[in-house]
């Protein structure tokens, strides 16, 4: 599978903050459609550093991965995991010792040959989303708030205002006892015109989903469009820094000899950075139809479920042709029992 994308759109703004702690890799001045992969991350707020810390993960997952291109071309969660330890160290060496560690969130896409890759740490988000479809893919946020919603503890409604909003549970920083985890997922549901879109948590104070879903479907408008529009919701009303890439793809070619379906697929596997399966802890969201996913026919599936049948009439037919021959047997009396008849006559004649 190869995946051609249009040139990636972005852009960065300060919000009402005294500082940008948002950063993207491949740089502004850098991205082209040739990249396969981008990573945006959104330093901690009101922790020493926070710039320090968004760049240095940027730059040391950026420079990994162009230094340890996969040989078969496919991103797999290991070679994240790699690539994530290296970012780890290297914002360990440049811990400062503050009071507050400096920290930052980390959102990743990874466009290979197979699919596609996304991994994230914090409230940073990730969306694949298909116009006039709606969301296949959003990440989960690592936040206070989103585990009281998951909890039942608040309503959507009271999520908004929610004064510990921005408290994220999960976020990149130095020398920790345990390194936070990674979710890290790889899909291959990949169609031409499809969008990934990559932003600081900023951008999600005034952008909600419907609102994103409607300006990426909009026909009328180009992608440059669809990216003023979007930066035209956070302009003047969101205080925090806000930052996005938004990555339209062009077409999806499946070549000769390749194993991959180009988007007729869904999830190729999906694990956390501790290999335990992630679809055991966490269902994936998305805005596809369940009703035809679920009505989706796998052919190795259904060969199994074919054999199980035919198996299953050969052992019915092969009762039933055989049923007479011992029913036959079961109403002939044994050997024993004529002889018991026998004797029983001879005794009776005897008595007479």
């Amino acid at each position: 599978m190869k995946i051609i994308i249009r040139q990636p759109l972005y852009f960065s703004e300060i919000g009402r903050k005294d500082n940008q702690e948002d950063c993207i890799y491949p740089s502004a001045e850098s991205v082209s459609a040739e990249n396969r992969f981008f990573v945006l991350c959104d330093g901690m707020g009101g922790h020493e550093n926070g710039e320090v810390a968004s760049a240095t993960v940027c730059e040391s997952l950026g420079g990994y991965f162009e230094s340890h291109q996969p040989e078969d071309g496919v991103m797999t969660s290991d070679l994240f995991l790699q690539a994530l330890d290296y970012a780890y160290d290297e914002l360990d060496k440049k811990d400062v010792g503050g009071v507050k560690k400096m920290g930052t969130t980390m959102t990743c896409l990874y466009l290979h040959k197979k699919g596609y890759l996304v991994a994230h740490i914090g409230d940073s988000r990730i969306y694949h989303i298909r116009p006039n479809t709606g969301i296949l893919y959003q990440s989960s946020d690592h936040s206070l708030v989103n585990d009281l919603l998951r909890a039942g503890e608040l309503t959507e409604e009271q999520a908004i205002n929610f004064p510990q909003k921005n408290v994220i549970t999960r976020a990149m920083q130095p020398n920790l006892e345990r390194r936070h985890k990674a979710d890290i997922y790889s899909f291959d549901n990949v169609q031409k015109g499809d969008y990934f879109f990559l932003c600081s948590d900023g951008v999600l104070e005034q952008l909600t989903n419907e609102t994103l879903c409607q300006i990426l479907a909009d026909d009328n408008l180009s992608d440059e469009q669809k990216k003023d529009a979007i930066k035209e919701v956070c302009d003047g009303k969101t205080k925090d820094n806000n930052t996005c890439f938004l990555i339209p793809v062009d077409d999806v070619i499946v070549e000769a000899g390749d194993d991959s379906t180009g988007g007729n697929d869904d999830v190729i596997i999906g694990v956390e950075s501790d290999v335990e399966h992630a679809s055991e802890k966490e269902p994936i969201p998305t805005g596809k139809d369940d009703a035809k996913s679920t009505c989706k026919w796998d052919l190795s599936k259904c060969n199994k479920w074919v054999l199980m049948v035919v198996v299953l009439l050969i052992f019915v037919g092969s009762i039933a042709a055989f049923w007479p021959l011992f029913h036959k047997d079961k109403e002939k009396p044994s050997v024993k029992t004529e002889q018991v008849k026998k004797s029983y006559v001879t005794k009776k004649q005897k008595k007479k």
